[in-house]
């Protein structure tokens, strides 16, 4: 726990070095979000037939907090400890991972709702980054949630967010089965907070099924990551 609590004096008080360690964060989950594979509404009802708005959120919301938690777990085991100036390479590989794993949800969650933002794939992709930073769905009425998703304030915020998890994530370094117990449990619990947090906004604003227009499967990238949750 020493190691850990000097990790986390460093992240706070490294001054450049933290910084430039969330720089090189944001620009990598910038630079993914585009990346990941999205199921469309259609993609996921023939995956999960039978299943209403409300049981197919829980279903994956459910499948992303098993991943975030098996990614958790993994750094926890992984961890041993040395003592570097930033941000290590294992919480640093957790952050984009679970990262990964939140906008593929985030986007999926606004497909079970009808609420697909508009625009290209990277304009719906950083319109979810948004939501990821702010923790609230986003409002599809307002153009300016995706054209205008990624300017200075919403990169600062997305730094304050990952200073944010990396400072919350420190404990799932603790070397041995304890950190991969308590990465685990974390990250479950913090990705079922998101994702509830978004579903509240979604479920305000929801559009049924029966009332949304023909709309085209979504475009995916041309080498999507490897696969990120049920």
């Amino acid at each position: 726990m020493r190691a850990v609590e000097a990790v986390r004096r460093s992240v706070r008080k490294s001054g450049r070095g933290a910084r430039v360690g969330v720089g090189y964060l944001a620009d990598r989950i910038m630079e993914n979000a585009p990346r990941i594979p999205v199921r469309d509404l259609a993609t996921l009802r023939r995956q999960f037939p039978g299943l209403g708005p409300e049981e197919l959120a829980d279903k994956l919301i459910a499948g992303a907090a098993g991943a975030t938690a098996t990614v958790g777990a993994g750094v926890g085991a992984a961890a041993m400890l040395p003592v570097p100036p930033a941000i290590p390479a294992e919480l640093a590989a957790e952050i984009t991972g679970v990262a990964a794993i939140e906008l593929k949800l985030i986007a999926e969650l606004h497909e079970v709702y009808g609420l697909r933002p508009p625009g290209t794939l990277r304009q719906r992709a950083m319109a979810c980054l948004t939501s990821w930073t702010e923790e609230r769905g986003i409002d599809v009425t307002k153009p300016t949630s995706v054209t205008g998703a990624f300017g200075g304030r919403m990169r600062r915020e997305l730094h304050q967010q990952i200073m944010k998890r990396t400072v919350r994530n420190l404990p799932s370094l603790t070397p041995f089965l304890m950190g991969a117990a308590v990465g685990a449990v974390m990250n479950r619990r913090d990705t079922r907070r998101l994702a509830e947090r978004i579903r509240s906004d979604l479920r305000a604003r929801r559009v049924p099924w029966d009332a949304l227009p023909p709309l085209p499967p979504l475009e995916q990238p041309a080498r999507p990551l490897e696969s990120l949750g049920p």
